[in-house]
């Protein structure tokens, strides 16, 4: 069934993943693409609208990305937002300046006469600003639907040819109105809002069954919500044509293996094979310290065990994996002028030996419309809402040299962490909540003896879906108690760090 997508090409802002949140909130599809994306090639898609993102650039400098100019001729409503709208303005023949009118934080907008885009919109009304140019003359064809202080056309449109462009951003909380302009966007594009988890289920649930026919499906099982979700939407699509895999790498939680076990094997009655390959990764893994090496490693070994495990359950064609659009986004800098942040071990294709074909019904999804995925599927809410855990698992919590003696003081002061986190009743509220061991050793007293031991990092952040994140601001006392619990507790951390860094400029993982 083909759905109503609104295309936003990523011209390298900080906020294009916003833009698509933001969309999908309002229960409209909404997919980032690269953009230098032909006309032709959006042409075929059930496209109702277009969305430029902002970014860095100056509309003048050498490398400024650019969008195939056709892409204002599809019939469809195109929206500018930032640099969206200076790049529309600067070739459809507007006036775009470098110097002057720079502005970056908050700002007052004044809309002015009567257009689709801004209808309802208070005057004057506060939004973020984030831009170096200026647009001093709007295109030919085109009215001016707004100012601010720094810039005498903040907003534009040509009805007619169904064009709109916004200096400000929209996507963001400090634009007090956004929600708003992007409602009203939508509305101009005539979308039909019946994007949410019934119809997603419905919709995954019709392609697995058309990609995989009458083939068999294994399913990299990792213990997970992400591919819990996905080995039911699998097993509701093909029923026991599917054989899930489940691999102990010896990188898992305390007790994890066997909370898989019962889980998967016993209440949710899937048809799963384990394997216990902990001293092979460790081996594997033995001196190495650099993250993106570790990361090569596991993936390299995950694909070597899973071989043999996946020929024993039997013949299958299909590999599924719960692959999520923010791994995507982050592994590849094809969606614009974005960098790789770092490299994920599910996401890019598998190896030429490896001969099944990819089935990731999650693919094009965020988090939290996972949960409400997994909720849908039947799932109970305590497991649903498990905080995110890394495909590498403690490996890249444990920085430096991956050792099994290393991995157990991190196992048990991240349970220690987690314990005190859910006594609090702040575990839901919190996107992620671990401890990371440090390749650091730092003196310490314990009773009248001199300690010599690691240091441990305790990192909690606020997030909803993960590509923005900011530090928790936990109480002191249960500060306090957690690291009290983890130098009594853990023989071999004699101290304890909080980690009040946000993503962006950190990443939530230290690895």
């Amino acid at each position: 069934m083909e759905r109503d997508t609104i295309a936003i090409l990523d011209f390298g802002s900080q906020y294009t993943q916003l833009i698509a949140r933001r969309f999908r909130e309002l229960q409209v599809y909404s997919e980032i693409l690269p953009p230098n994306i032909r006309a032709a090639r959006l042409r075929a898609r059930p496209l109702r609208g277009v969305v430029l993102s902002g970014g860095p650039d100056s509309v003048y400098a050498r490398t400024a990305p650019r969008c195939d100019k056709a892409i204002f001729d599809l019939g469809v409503p195109v929206l500018g937002i930032c640099y969206g709208m200076q790049l529309m303005a600067h070739m459809l023949g507007g006036d775009v300046r470098r110097a002057g009118g720079s502005e970056y934080g908050h700002a007052l907008f004044e809309p002015r006469g009567e257009g689709p885009l801004l209808r309802g919109l208070p005057s004057p009304t506060r939004v973020w600003m984030s831009h170096g140019d200026s647009i001093l003359q709007a295109p030919p064809g085109f009215r001016v639907m707004g100012s601010s202080g720094a810039n005498p056309v903040a907003a534009m449109e040509a009805p007619d040819r169904r064009l709109f462009g916004i200096l400000f951003h929209p996507e963001v909380v400090h634009t007090e109105e956004g929600m708003r302009v992007l409602t009203n966007f939508l509305d101009i594009c005539g979308c039909d809002r019946q994007w949410n988890a019934a119809s997603f289920i419905e919709d995954a649930v019709a392609r697995i069954r058309a990609t995989v026919g009458e083939g068999r499906v294994i399913c990299a099982l990792s213990g997970g919500v992400d591919s819990a979700v996905t080995a039911l939407l699998v097993h509701r699509a093909v029923g026991d044509r599917l054989t899930s895999v489940f691999v102990d790498n010896g990188l898992l939680r305390l007790d994890e293996a066997a909370q898989v076990r019962q889980r998967f094997a016993q209440r949710l009655k899937l048809k799963v094979v384990f394997v216990d390959a902990a001293r092979r990764f460790l081996a594997r893994l033995k001196g190495v310290s650099d993250p993106e090496q570790k990361r090569k490693i596991i993936g390299r070994e995950f694909i070597e065990v899973f071989k043999p495990a996946a020929a024993k359950a039997g013949k299958a064609d299909f590999l599924a994996q719960g692959t999520l659009y923010p791994d995507v986004i982050e592994s590849t800098s094809v969606r614009g002028p974005s960098v790789v942040i770092k490299s994920h071990h599910n996401v890019g294709g598998l190896p030429k030996g490896l001969k099944f074909k990819l089935v990731e019904p999650l693919r094009e999804l965020f988090k939290d419309e996972v949960r409400a995925v997994g909720l849908r599927l039947g799932l109970d809410e305590d497991f649903v809402y498990r905080q995110p855990f890394p495909g590498p698992g403690l490996a890249v919590r444990c920085l430096g040299p991956v050792s099994r003696q290393r991995l157990d003081l991190l196992r048990a002061a991240d349970a220690v962490l987690l314990q005190e986190i859910k006594a609090a009743g702040l575990y839901r509220s919190l996107w992620q909540s671990f401890a990371v061991l440090l390749p650091v050793r730092s003196v310490g007293v314990m009773g009248d003896d001199r300690t010599y031991q690691f240091t441990a990092a305790i990192r909690a952040v606020e997030s909803k879906d993960g590509m923005t994140a900011d530090w928790a601001r936990l109480p002191y006392d249960l500060l306090a108690r957690i690291s009290s619990r983890i130098v009594n507790e853990v023989r071999g951390i004699n101290r304890v760090v909080y980690d009040v860094s946000s993503k962006p400029p950190s990443t939530i993982e230290w690895e």
